[in-house]
């Protein structure tokens, strides 16, 4: 049987837009990192921290995915992987692991995690997984109501995220307090998780 097509974005190179959903995701994990980094311009010793390790390893395991399954249960006619996308509305690009196209005619993120099932989504990656809704649907021009999650440590579960306009508008709302902290140049306040601070590689020069 043919499977119905996703449509190819217009230009196959996005612009240049230095900011990335992987930034926002660290501005989510704590607002300083944004000022250490673009602010001060403060490199981070990426390949210490052990966030980052998980990510290359879930980055890894997808690879052993087979590429040509569709994932029928979650109405899935076509899949692209790691699809460039831009903003420059939001100011925003980003790569999500796979892009889907439903049999409802929308589309979906499809994000890959080295973590556990924990039994609920998490802000962070709710807010993610919007923001490559926000990039899909802008770069595709197709509706865009949900979004999943694999947790590899859980026996490669899928779970839904389905999406509200409100979920839409918070992503927006991040992006936007990401880019003021840039170019207004202020000290944000910290997270309040101060378990973070052990996985952070500004711990030794930030005020806690």
């Amino acid at each position: 049987m043919k499977t119905e097509q996703s449509p190819t974005p217009t230009s196959c190179e996005p612009p240049a837009i230095p900011l990335t959903v992987t930034h926002v995701l660290e501005h989510l994990f704590c607002p300083r990192f944004t000022y250490f980094q673009y602010v001060i311009s403060l490199p981070q010793w990426e390949e210490r921290r052990p966030i980052v390790q998980m990510g290359r390893k879930s980055h890894e395991d997808r690879k052993k995915i087979n590429p040509t399954y569709l994932r029928k249960k979650l109405g899935v006619v076509d899949r692209k992987f790691d699809v460039p996308m831009a903003s420059m509305r939001l100011g925003v690009r980003g790569s999500v692991d796979e892009v889907l196209t439903l049999s409802d005619g929308s589309m979906a993120p499809f994000d890959y995690k080295f973590a556990e099932d924990r039994g609920r989504v998490y802000h962070n990656q709710k807010m993610q997984s919007a923001l490559y809704g926000l990039l899909i649907r802008e770069t595709f021009q197709r509706p865009v109501h949900r979004g999943f999650l694999c947790y590899l440590r859980s026996k490669h579960k899928v779970v839904t995220i389905e999406f509200s306009d409100d979920d839409f508008l918070d992503a927006e709302l991040i992006l936007k307090e990401v880019l003021e902290v840039i170019q207004v140049g202020y000290f944000p306040r910290a997270t309040k998780a101060k378990a973070r601070c052990r996985d952070c590689c500004y711990r030794n020069i930030c005020i806690q």
